[in-house]
C-alpha cells in the first residue's frame, strides 16, 4: 500500500531545531501496520477512548495554569484572549467527557493529585502552550478517526478548529510579548 510521499526532500538540517516529537509519518512510503490501525475502526477504538481520558486528566492542572497566564500577562488584551482560551478549553473537556459517556457508558472520574509546574516566565508559558495546542490536535485526530456518531464528529471537529485557532492566538501573544 503506498502513503502520502512528500513532495520535497526532507531533510533535517537544523542540529539545535527540536521537533517536540514531530512525527514524520506522513513522511514515509510505507507505514507499519500499528500505525495504520489508527485509521481503522473499530480497531482505534480503544486507543481513541485512552487519548480522551488523557485529554481531560489534567483539569486541575490546566486551571493553575491559565491562573498563572492571566496574573502574569502584560495587557488587558492578553488576558482577555487567555481568558476566551481558557473559557474554550472547559467547554472541551464538558464535550470530551460527553462523548466517552456515550461512547462507553460510564462516566470519567474528576482528576486527582495533579501537579502544577509553573512556568520559568509568562512567554514559556505562551511558548509551552503553542506546543500544547499543536500537540493536542494530532491526539484530537486520532481519536476523531475512530468516531462513527455524526454529533460526536462534530463536536470533535469544533475542538480541533479551536485548538488551532488557540495556537494562533498565543502565536500572537508570544510576538507581542518578545516586542515589550
Amino acid at each position: 500500500m503506498q502513503y502520502y510521499n512528500c513532495p520535497f526532500n526532507y531533510i533535517n538540517d537544523y542540529n539545535d531545531y527540536d521537533n517536540y516529537g514531530y512525527d514524520d509519518l506522513y513522511r514515509t512510503e510505507s507505514m507499519p501496520s500499528q500505525i495504520t490501525n489508527i485509521y481503522s475502526y473499530p480497531q482505534n477504538l480503544q486507543a481513541a477512548l485512552g487519548l480522551i481520558q488523557d485529554s481531560v486528566a489534567g483539569e486541575r492542572e490546566d486551571e493553575l495554569f491559565y491562573n498563572y497566564l492571566l496574573n502574569t500577562a502584560p495587557s488587558s488584551e492578553a488576558k482577555r484572549i487567555i481568558s476566551g482560551i481558557r473559557d474554550d478549553e472547559k467547554k472541551h473537556n464538558v464535550l470530551l467527557r460527553s462523548m466517552y459517556t456515550q461512547l462507553t457508558g460510564k462516566t470519567l472520574p474528576a482528576s486527582q493529585n495533579e501537579q502544577f509546574k509553573k512556568p520559568s516566565s509568562y512567554l514559556d508559558g505562551i511558548k509551552n502552550s503553542i506546543i500544547g495546542e499543536t500537540d493536542a490536535v494530532k491526539r484530537y485526530r486520532r481519536i476523531l478517526f475512530a468516531l462513527q456518531n455524526r454529533t460526536n464528529i462534530n463536536m470533535l471537529t469544533e475542538i480541533i478548529s479551536d485548538e488551532l485557532r488557540h495556537a494562533s492566538l498565543y502565536n500572537m501573544l508570544f510576538s507581542m510579548g518578545k516586542t515589550r
